[in-house]
């Protein structure tokens, strides 16, 4: 199936209101994960518990990134 939207003549607002409808109806899907996606959170864990990764909260991690950019 093939779908054609006016892209070009939609507004930011119009097109971020669809994008939200989209992300509604996948949500309702429940579409599973990969099998991937599972391993690579495993891996995280592993690294985050043995100390060889570490995170930061989102607005440190805002902040940093911020500073890069400037």
């Amino acid at each position: 199936m093939t779908v054609t939207l006016p892209l070009a003549q939609m507004t930011n607002a119009e097109k971020l209101e669809l994008i939200q409808v989209i992300w509604e109806d996948l949500d309702k899907r429940q579409i599973p994960s990969p099998d991937w996606h599972e391993e690579v959170l495993m891996e995280r864990e592993r690294l985050i518990a043995s100390g060889e990764e570490t995170f930061m909260d989102w607005e440190e991690a805002k902040a940093e990134l911020a500073k890069k950019f400037e």
